[in-house]
């Protein structure tokens, strides 16, 4: 995970110095800037997002709890301040945590780990897609991974025979288009002319023959070792 970008707000120049000493000995930690005041902070942070944002509660102009309300939606905040009252409230709005002054860097790095679990529950990854969309006839069909038998190709065109299907889909594609646009970790090229989903495949016989659905597919030179690896493997 990179490290998490941050900056501190506080109207306290020994309170922003001590935060900048712990900053830097934590390699979780980017800091990006410091303020003594909130309405500037607020005006770079409209700029300049970050994620992460060491505040003080108790400033002039803006306190920390306003200014943690017009934060863009991606900063997050952990509070620092002298005044345990506020910490009931520091949790309406959703701070990851809350740092009573004097604080220790035992408390601040126990903090930025709260933070580190959230912000990696919140990393998007990617989905895989299970469907694809094939132009047949004039339409947009979606078919499912997981109900292709195999794919044959015929130059420009190919047919996706699907489990369940009387007849064949086909498509304007080649079989370049079609080895991308499949998962690698389901179905195989074995030879020119046929990709085959892997789980489908009933039987392979001594002449690397590979029986799936209704027909009887060939595993040729070109594309035998790394059939047979996949083979060796489950």
């Amino acid at each position: 995970m990179n490290p998490i970008t941050c900056i501190i707000v506080d109207d306290e120049p020994l309170a922003v110095k001590l935060l900048e000493s712990f900053v830097v000995k934590t390699p979780q930690l980017k800091l990006e800037r410091s303020f003594t005041d909130s309405v500037e902070a607020l005006a770079w942070l409209r700029e300049h997002p970050v994620q992460l944002a060491f505040m003080d509660i108790q400033m002039p102009d803006m306190n920390g709890m306003e200014l943690s309300h017009m934060l863009p939606e991606r900063t997050k905040v952990i509070f620092t301040t002298a005044f345990k009252e506020y910490a009931f409230e520091s949790y309406e709005v959703s701070a990851i945590d809350f740092l009573l002054k004097p604080i220790r860097y035992n408390k601040f790095i126990a903090a930025v780990e709260k933070a580190e679990q959230w912000f990696s529950h919140q990393k998007e990854t990617p989905s895989t897609p299970k469907t694809m969309f094939l132009r047949v006839d004039g339409e947009l069909r979606q078919v499912n991974f997981d109900n292709i038998l195999y794919v044959e190709g015929m130059k420009d065109y190919v047919r996706f025979h699907i489990e369940g299907e009387r007849l064949p889909l086909t498509t304007h594609m080649t079989m370049k288009a079609v080895e991308d646009a499949l998962p690698t970790d389901a179905f195989m090229r074995i030879n020119r002319s046929y990709v085959v989903r892997l789980d489908k495949i009933r039987t392979v016989d001594r002449n690397l023959c590979v029986y799936i659905g209704d027909e009887i597919i060939r595993v040729t030179d070109a594309y035998r070792d790394a059939f047979e690896r996949y083979v060796q493997t489950v």
